[in-house]
C-alpha cells in the first residue's frame, strides 16, 4: 500500500528538468541559485561555482597598486585599538619560588661476607701464587690481574691499577721482492724459484702483471704465486685464467684484496674447470661483491673440481656456501684416499 505523500510525488517522475530550466529567465536562474545556496551551501553534488554567491559582478576600483595597498594596511594597523589587559602587568612576582626536589644520594654499601674461621685463617695466610691458583679454580682469574697491587689486607687485592707501558705497533716493512728480477727468473724457468710473493706492491703496472701470468704458462717450478693487494683488475684475472689452463705445476694462487669483479672471477672459474693441479686459490675481499650468480658458478665449479681443497672466499648466500663447503669436504676426502693408496 503506497503512502499518500508518495502518490503526490508520482506525477513528478516524468518531468524534464532541462526543459524547465531552458524556459527560465536570467533573473529566475539567479533566484534559483540563491535558493540552492540557502538550502545546502556545502552540497558536494553542486558545482564549485554554485556553492557560494557570485561576487564577480562588482565594478573594479582600478588597477592594482602595491604602494597604496601597503599604506592602507599600515593605516588600518595603526588605527586598530589594542585590547586592554584585564590585570595590567606591574612586574611584581607573586607566589612561592619553585625549587626542584633533589633526589637523595644513596651510597652503595658493601655487604660484609662472613667466612668460617678455618677459611678465614687459610686465606689470610695464603701467598700470591696460591690466591692466583684459587682464582683460576673459581673461574675469576681474569678479575685479578698482574696490574693490581696486593696490599696485604683482609681483602687481598686493592682497586688501584698500575699503569702499563704502551707497546708500540710498527708498520709492516715493504715487500722487498724485485718484480723485474722475479719476471726474468720465471721466464728462465729458474729451478730455485718455487714461490713468488708480490703482496702489497701497489705500483706494478697492469702490463707487467699480465706478462707475469704469460711467463707462468711455461714455468714448471713455481708452486706458489701470491698477488694480494696489488690493484689487480679483470684483465689481470683473465690473464691468470689463461695461465691456469696451461700451467700444470702451480699449487697455490692468491688474488685477494684486489679490484676483480664478477667478470674476472667468472673467467677464473671457467679455467679451474680444466685445471686438476691447483689445490688452493684465494679471491676474497674484492672492491665489490661478486653477486649471487657468480657465487653459484663458484659452487658448481667446486663440485666438478677434484683437486681444490682450500678456497679463500666468504660467501654471502647460504645456498652457494653450503654447496661449496660440501664440495671442499669431498675434495679433501679424495686427496686423503689418494695419499693412503699411494702409501700402500
Amino acid at each position: 500500500m503506497a503512502l499518500p505523500f508518495k502518490k503526490d510525488l508520482e506525477k513528478y517522475k516524468e518531468i524534464d528538468e532541462d526543459e524547465i530550466l531552458n524556459k527560465l529567465s536570467e533573473e529566475e536562474l539567479k533566484q534559483l541559485e540563491s535558493a540552492l545556496e540557502e538550502i545546502d551551501p556545502e552540497n558536494a553534488l553542486l558545482p564549485a561555482g554554485l556553492r557560494q554567491k557570485d561576487q564577480t559582478s562588482k565594478t573594479d576600483t582600478g588597477p592594482f597598486n602595491r604602494d597604496k595597498l601597503l599604506q592602507y594596511l599600515e593605516k588600518e594597523a595603526l588605527d586598530y585599538k589594542e585590547r586592554e589587559d584585564i590585570v595590567p602587568f606591574t612586574g611584581e612576582k607573586k607566589g612561592k619560588v619553585w625549587i626542584p626536589k633533589q633526589k637523595p644520594i644513596q651510597l652503595h654499601q658493601e655487604e660484609a661476607t662472613t667466612l668460617d674461621p678455618e677459611l678465614e685463617e687459610a686465606l689470610s695466610s695464603a701467598t700470591d701464587t696460591e690466591l692466583h691458583d684459587l682464582a683460576a679454580i673459581l673461574g675469576v682469574n681474569t678479575l685479578v690481574t698482574s696490574t693490581q697491587s696486593y696490599d696485604g689486607s683482609k681483602d687481598g687485592y686493592n682497586n688501584v691499577i698500575k699503569g702499563e707501558k704502551v707497546k708500540p705497533v710498527f708498520d709492516e716493512p715493504p715487500n722487498p721482492t724485485n718484480v723485474e728480477e722475479s719476471l726474468q727468473r720465471i721466464k728462465a724457468n729458474d729451478p730455485t724459484l718455487t714461490g713468488v710473493n708480490l703482496n702489497n706492491i701497489k705500483n706494478i703496472p697492469i702490463p707487467t702483471l699480465k706478462e707475469l701470468a704469460k711467463a707462468m704458462e711455461r714455468n714448471t717450478h713455481v708452486k706458489k704465486f701470491s698477488l694480494a693487494a696489488t690493484r689487480s683488475n679483470d684483465p689481470v684475472a683473465v690473464a691468470f685464467s689463461d695461465m691456469l689452463r696451461e700451467n700444470k705445476t702451480l699449487r697455490s694462487l692468491n688474488l685477494e684484496s684486489n679490484f676483480i669483479t664478477g667478470a674476472g672471477v667468472q673467467a677464473l672459474v671457467e679455467a679451474l674447470r680444466d685445471n686438476d693441479t691447483l689445490s688452493e686459490i684465494k679471491i676474497d675481499n674484492q672492491r665489490q661483491q661478486l653477486g649471487t650468480s657468480a657465487e653459484m658458478e663458484i659452487a658448481k665449479m667446486l663440485e666438478q673440481n677434484t683437486s681444490i681443497v682450500k678456497f679463500g672466499y666468504h660467501f654471502t648466500q647460504q645456498g652457494p656456501r653450503s654447496r661449496a663447503a660440501a664440495a671442499i669436504t669431498k675434495n679433501n676426502d679424495l686427496v686423503r684416499r689418494r695419499r693412503v693408496e699411494r702409501d700402500v
